[in-house]
């Protein structure tokens, strides 16, 4: 999970059984495909070349991911944008700060809404991850504050990384360094998963349950 690994589907609706949902391998190429880019075009061409090779690459994952599933999924929807400003201010500006910035910003913005939601008991991770999770709700908001620290933690250690490093060193961490802290940080939460997981009859009877208050408006859609 990295600037666009929560990523993962959208915050505004839950998971039905007729929502088309990303091949994983595909969704891991969209994640991982942007930063592999933006590494190898730093190493060859410099941060400049990188910044707008990064905005392509993303705005491509983006439009990649929508012909896939027929929708905008609202995390890397944000990445895009964030990365759209960011991107165009080093480049218009030509200074390397702003690029730096980006994924702090990202990463406020999400851990953000993550911790908003959990203060007001409307835990987003929960629809974010719907189709791929069942959990019982207090799974889902012990899961929603971890990610929600997580994403903080990450945005003080890229500000702590690009102020005191150097360029080199901030580019390999923001592929090599923020990519495994992420993966090793969702395999941790293996055990929160088993121990809160919902029944499978009654995931399955809640999931039938969801389809048929949805049928109204996937009909008026198709119409």
């Amino acid at each position: 999970m990295t600037e666009t690994s929560m990523t993962k589907t959208a915050m505004t609706g839950t998971a039905t059984t007729e929502t088309r949902q990303l091949d994983p391998k595909l969704k891991l190429a969209l994640d991982i495909g942007p930063l592999l880019l933006f590494f190898a075009s730093y190493a060859r061409f410099g941060i400049f070349a990188a910044t707008a090779t990064l905005m392509v690459a993303v705005v491509v994952a983006l439009a990649v991911s929508y012909w896939s599933i027929r929708r905008w999924p609202i995390m890397p929807v944000v990445t895009v944008v964030v990365a759209m400003i960011f991107g165009g201010l080093t480049l218009a500006l030509h200074d390397e700060t702003f690029i730096k910035l980006k994924p702090t910003i990202i990463y406020l913005l999400f851990g953000g809404v993550l911790a908003g939601g959990y203060l007001f008991d409307r835990p987003f991770l929960a629809i974010v991850f719907d189709s791929m999770f069942h959990l019982t709700e207090e799974g889902w908001r012990k899961l929603t504050l971890r990610w929600a620290a997580f994403f903080f933690v990450l945005a003080a250690l890229n500000e702590a990384i690009w102020r005191t490093q150097s360029t080199d060193f901030w580019v390999s961490f923001k592929l090599f360094g923020f990519t495994a802290l992420t993966f090793a940080f969702a395999a941790l939460q293996y055990p929160l998963l088993m121990r809160h997981a919902v029944p499978e009859a009654q995931t399955k009877g809640a999931g039938e349950a969801a389809g048929e208050l949805t049928e109204p408006a996937a009909a008026a859609e198709k119409s």
